[in-house]
């Protein structure tokens, strides 16, 4: 995927690595629009990061994904990427009596709305890159989030079969695989300890120049520091 001059749609880009990526594609000279629920926070990060699009959308309502595809596709049909970013994370047991509504809530924006997304706008012309966001919770289940896990897994799986499937459209499907990051997914303060958004995001953006840009490592320049460059 190339870095720059995309128009790129983010789900939750308002917030946590939503919001490190939107930064960071607008840095990049990308076009980002960005789309939630609050439209009291999209327009907080509209006037931090002037030329931002927001639009207000609740990916948990399947009439709300529709609206969303056929408005992208009228105002904005050059867009070429889509972040499968939003989600939601419930720390919860399977004997609590409310797990049954809360896993079917965590389902639909997981699971539900990523896939529908991935349907709808693999028509769009334009589009050359779906981005899904999953976890390294696919591969190692976190026992206080069960069905978090679950739905990640169920996401990792789809992205290996939608990247084969996709193919004979030249779709490059591409997958992020964070790790516990600080953010507030989740709850307030569980994930205080963890490293923040913004090395996860250098991480990601420094592995793909690498691999556009093959050089040698004297020419990372500020992107690493002295002590990091023996490892390229």
């Amino acid at each position: 995927m190339k870095l720059s001059n995309n128009k790129i749609l983010i789900t939750g880009g308002a917030s946590g690595i939503g919001l490190g990526l939107t930064e960071r594609f607008m840095s990049e000279g990308n076009t980002v629009i960005v789309c939630g629920r609050r439209e009291d926070v999209l327009n907080e990060v509209a006037a931090r990061f002037p030329g931002l699009i927001t639009k207000v959308c609740d990916l948990a309502v399947e009439a709300d994904r529709v609206e969303l595809y056929n408005w992208v596709a009228e105002n904005h049909p050059d867009t070429n990427v889509l972040v499968n970013n939003a989600g939601m994370q419930n720390w919860m047991n399977i004997t609590d009596d409310n797990f049954f509504e809360r896993a079917q809530t965590e389902i639909t924006t997981n699971i539900t709305a990523p896939v529908h997304l991935t349907g709808l706008f693999a028509g769009l012309k334009s589009l050359t890159t779906i981005i899904n966001v999953t976890s390294g919770l696919a591969f190692v289940p976190f026992t206080k989030v069960p069905v978090y896990s679950a739905t990640k897994a169920f996401f990792h799986s789809f992205t290996l079969s939608a990247r084969y499937l996709l193919k004979g459209k030249n779709i490059e499907v591409i997958e992020l695989i964070p790790p516990a990051l600080n953010t507030d997914l989740g709850g307030k303060g569980l994930h205080d300890f963890a490293q923040p958004v913004s090395e996860f995001i250098d991480s990601v953006f420094l592995r793909n120049w690498l691999k556009a840009k093959p050089k040698s490592a004297s020419d990372l320049g500020p992107l690493l520091p002295t002590r990091d460059l023996k490892r390229y």
